[in-house]
């Protein structure tokens, strides 16, 4: 029998990125004028927007797409969710992504979506599933070597980006997937030295 993540610590980060996504959406275009991470980020002074463009999207579909993706992760991975260590988590892998396409990505100039760091929380989980001896998170980490894989090769085709209205921004996967890896190895380094320490 199937079990849910019930606990409130489980989902209530999940929940607060959902709602706070939402809430932007429901505020369009006025969310777009203010929030959305454009390149000029750095000369403008506007460092809010490492992380606010994450909340925002280009319509109903790809919000929803987003979202189920949220949904997803927490019936996947949700048993490993501490709320403010998932948010901690979440906003990091939301600056390193806009920070690498500052960097690596010259081409984007504006990005809206939660599509980068969902990447990141996946592969955040990933590495708790092999913390967690479940040989599970090996498939799941060569699915998404896969999937990024391709992206990169191949790009996003044709079907997601008439849904969303916009191109996808494949390098932001790369970089979210890159990024929850990192942050999952350095919790597990931090685990087993506290743990260390301990005895």
């Amino acid at each position: 029998m199937i079990q849910f993540p019930t606990r409130p610590k489980q989902y209530l980060g999940p929940l607060i990125i959902g709602i706070i996504s939402i809430v932007a959406f429901l505020f369009e275009p006025m969310s777009s004028e203010y929030f959305v991470l454009e390149r000029t980020w750095l000369a403008q002074g506007h460092y809010y927007q490492l992380v606010t463009g994450h909340f925002l999207h280009t319509n109903f579909i790809h919000i929803l797409f987003n979202l189920l993706g949220l949904l997803l992760l927490w019936a996947l991975h949700g048993d490993d969710y501490e709320t403010l260590s998932y948010l901690a988590k979440f906003v990091v892998i939301c600056i390193v992504i806009s920070i690498c396409m500052y960097i690596f990505s010259p081409e984007i100039t504006w990005y809206v979506g939660l599509s980068g760091a969902i990447h990141g929380v996946f592969a955040w989980g990933c590495i708790r599933d092999l913390e967690n001896k479940r040989s599970s998170g090996w498939l799941l980490i060569i699915g998404l070597v896969i999937k990024v894989g391709n992206e990169q090769l191949n790009g996003a085709g044709s079907f997601m980006p008439e849904l969303i209205d916009a191109n996808v921004a494949v390098d932001s996967h790369l970089y979210g997937a890159l990024s929850g890896l990192l942050v999952g190895v350095i919790s597990l380094l931090k685990r087993k030295f506290w743990t260390l320490r301990q005895r």
